[in-house]
């Protein structure tokens, strides 16, 4: 016999901490659309990681990993600020690629345009989150913010170092 609290989903609940429901539910919206991006640029790094070439093979191969172990964590912490401030965080690879502005990978590509690619994703990611950031300030909610802001660093600072290995 299945135990009732198992049968339970995760839905939205009350939250009283002086950001109204209507702006966190903007804010989940925001985040989702944040770590489904996140999710398609870590399958992307892992990709260009797996499959680099050339010359700079070791340099990008352990880039990558730093990059995409780094992103593994943010992606855990922002989905659990969707839950913090009330609402499901996304399941699912569909869910994932629905909300993302990072396009899938969709064919093996040469070292160079694999790079290239990385470089306008994270300046994506530093583009949407400064948005995030915006929309999190407007409304007080300043964890959410701070949260943010740290990412928009790391991905300013991955674009340049990938960039960096193209010249």
């Amino acid at each position: 016999m299945a135990h009732s609290s198992m049968q339970t989903v995760a839905k939205e609940f009350p939250v009283e901490t002086g950001v109204n429901r209507k702006d966190r539910r903007e804010l989940a919206t925001m985040l989702t659309q944040i770590v489904g991006s996140s999710h398609v640029l870590y399958a992307k790094m892992r990709g260009v990681h797996w499959n680099v070439v050339g010359p700079a093979f070791y340099s990008l191969h352990k880039m990558t990993e730093e990059q995409y172990e780094d992103l593994h964590v943010a992606i855990d912490d922002m989905a659990e600020r969707i839950r913090a401030i009330g609402f499901a965080a996304p399941t699912g690879l569909k869910e994932m690629m629905e909300n993302s502005v990072i396009a899938d990978q969709e064919k093996l590509l040469t070292t160079n345009d694999m790079v290239t690619e990385l470089v306008d994703d994270h300046e994506k990611m530093a583009r949407l989150i400064r948005d995030g950031v915006a929309a999190a300030e407007e409304v007080d909610d300043v964890k959410t913010a701070d949260l943010l802001t740290d990412r928009i660093g790391v991905h300013e600072e991955a674009a340049w170092m990938l960039r960096a290995t193209l010249s």
